[in-house]
């Protein structure tokens, strides 16, 4: 049985993140219909109120809402905020939101109480899995809720270490017992710029611990050159991202799919036509799927 059995609750689909450049918009009834979940940045309304804090209960009425943070710092080494974890489940308790899970980052964001405001990567060690595990079994126990980590982008070759980047993920899924949010351009950027193949990538992770996909458009640092990508959430999706997201539903079935876009931010009327597209994509590699299983 694979990990996501055991979680309940959970929207399947091609879904947005909220943004605050048209959450108004969506709280008119911009999107619905349109949209089977969004998802929010908790930092972006923890400990807020007003006008904000009153459209998204609105939109949560309406609308299954996943959560997804940007500052635990799971590979770090200060200690973690437990304040914040204490008003992070305040808010996912007695919001609307309800989310299942809540997930972050495999990353450190932060050093002697300093935020570095990037995602940053760990050493690829048996160490780190182990420290990395315990602190994603501490906030599974202070948020009572799953925690899935994600996978992020990195820019430089770390060299020679014990494991690679898919063992490491795999080992730090095993020992805290929890699910992958599985960022398939981030895996896209990584293999372009560091040279390897993202089909076998994926192949060496434990796909029944995937409980949610991310998609998202990059660009090139230097147009001209196009010798290295960024993630940069400021772009359409391409296809070579589409394929590997086809690749990863035809094998776990029916997930909750984000599209992601942090800059460069859209009307919402392209975003839900990219959505759309992005959706067809997803229903081929579930018929593809049901073939199969027929067969």
């Amino acid at each position: 049985m694979s990990y996501r059995a055991g979680i309940s609750g959970g929207p399947t689909g091609v879904g947005l993140g909220l943004r605050g450049q048209f959450l108004a918009e969506v709280d008119a009834g911009g999107a619905d219909g349109r949209v089977p979940f969004w998802e929010i940045s908790p930092e972006n309304h923890v400990a807020r109120g007003g006008g904000r804090t009153a459209r998204l209960a609105r939109v949560a009425e309406r609308f299954p809402i996943l959560s997804h943070g940007l500052s635990l710092s799971l590979g770090g080494v200060d200690p973690l905020d437990r304040e914040f974890l204490a008003a992070l489940r305040e808010f996912l308790d007695t919001s609307r939101i309800s989310s299942p899970w809540h997930s972050d980052h495999l990353c450190f964001t932060g050093t002697d109480g300093r935020a570095l405001h990037d995602l940053l990567p760990i050493p690829w060690t048996g160490a780190s899995a182990r420290r990395v595990a315990e602190r994603v079994g501490e906030v599974q126990d202070r948020l009572a809720r799953p925690m899935l980590v994600e996978n992020i982008s990195y820019y430089l070759p770390y060299g020679s270490t014990p494991l690679d980047e898919a063992g490491f993920v795999a080992e730090v899924l095993e020992r805290a017992d929890c699910g992958l949010l599985l960022d398939v351009n981030n895996v896209f950027v990584n293999a372009t710029n560091h040279g390897f193949d993202p089909f076998a990538w994926l192949a060496q992770i434990p796909l029944g611990r995937v409980v949610q996909i991310h998609i998202a458009g990059h660009e090139f640092w230097d147009d001209r050159a196009q010798d290295l990508i960024i993630d940069t959430h400021g772009a359409p999706v391409r296809a070579q991202v589409e394929d590997l997201l086809a690749w990863v539903i035809e094998r776990t079935g029916p997930l909750p799919v984000l599209l992601e876009r942090d800059t460069n931010i859209p009307p919402l009327a392209e975003l839900l036509a990219e959505r759309d597209r992005l959706d067809v994509v997803y229903q081929a590699a579930l018929a593809r799927r049901a073939a199969r299983e027929v067969a």
